[in-house]
């Protein structure tokens, strides 16, 4: 693709072999049968920006390196499509960063060696650059890279360029300069055990002048900004198919309500949308939240 992006998404980028089971999930020392299976881009930035593209949204993506595998499989995927994969690194001696999902009911398991690479002492990824940013209008951080990360977040700071993040602790940099900062339920039982959520949004709301939304699986969305109190949103009911990229795709949804100026419940719903659109099916990548589709739901 040619000319500037209107969004700069910096984080996991990967190849995802999805497994849809027929008969349920798993069991130890039991056959099950494979319905379907696939090979598509993946990864919290990789996902976001297959969303981003179905909304009509130019994407620059930048951060995992890609290999022999990962790469012809994006090329193919992203070609006639908004996304610029300009800056990412080819590695010519490694297939590229890849994970293996198991999908049956409205369970997952995915499995990787994100550990092991993490743990390696070797990075992986890209280092953000402010002539990369520069000139986009709106960006979608993910917390995973360190140094990187905390640079990319710098750039869009110093540029003034509203960027949204997920998971990231109140006593964050990340946190502190966002946007919007989606915190998950993994993340609140892993970093504020036994905490209500009520008093996890206001060690958040404390630290930011930006906008933060906890999500709950099924259960209500809260939402606020600092010197508020505190709001709350039902998810949209739909018949979930897989919950594979839920999160990816709210994300995305919340950098299109920023980029479009939305206010804080238009942009929570909007983003809630496309969530409940991209759990209605499967495999996401090739069936990602359509505008039309997802303004159907908030209209309603």
């Amino acid at each position: 693709m040619s000319g500037k992006s209107e969004v700069y998404l910096f984080g996991q980028i990967l190849g995802t072999h999805s497994f849809l089971l027929k008969d349920g999930f798993l069991k130890p020392d039991e056959y099950s049968e494979i319905g379907e299976k696939y090979f598509l881009p993946g990864g919290e930035t990789g996902t976001a920006a297959t969303v981003l593209d179905s909304l009509g949204v130019s994407v620059k993506m930048d951060g995992t390196w890609i290999g022999t595998e990962v790469a012809p499989m994006l090329k193919d995927f992203y070609m006639g499509k908004k996304v610029d994969l300009s800056l990412l690194y080819y590695m010519e001696d490694d297939p590229g960063v890849m994970d293996y999902v198991v999908i049956a009911d409205l369970v997952r398991s995915p499995m990787g060696r994100f550990q092991t690479l993490f743990s390696s002492g070797k990075r992986w990824w890209n280092i953000p650059k402010e002539s990369d940013i520069a000139g986009c209008k709106a960006a979608g951080i993910d917390p995973f890279f360190g140094e990187e990360t905390l640079k990319a977040a710098e750039i869009c700071h110093n540029l003034e360029i509203p960027y949204v993040t997920i998971d990231s602790r109140h006593d964050s940099v990340l946190h502190k300069n966002a946007a919007i900062n989606v915190v998950s339920k993994e993340c609140t039982s892993q970093h504020y055990s036994g905490m209500p959520a009520e008093e996890i949004m206001k060690l958040m709301q404390e630290e930011t002048e930006g906008l933060t939304i906890i999500t709950q699986g099924a259960g209500d969305m809260l939402y606020a900004r600092r010197g508020e109190e505190i709001h709350r949103m039902s998810p949209f009911k739909v018949e979930v198919r897989s919950t594979l990229g839920a999160g990816d795709t709210f994300k995305a949804g919340c950098v299109y309500g920023l980029l479009h100026g939305m206010n804080d419940e238009d942009l929570v719903r909007f983003a809630s949308a496309c969530s409940a659109v991209a759990i209605s099916r499967f495999p996401l990548p090739l069936n990602p939240p359509g505008l039309d589709e997802v303004k159907s739901l908030t209209d309603n």
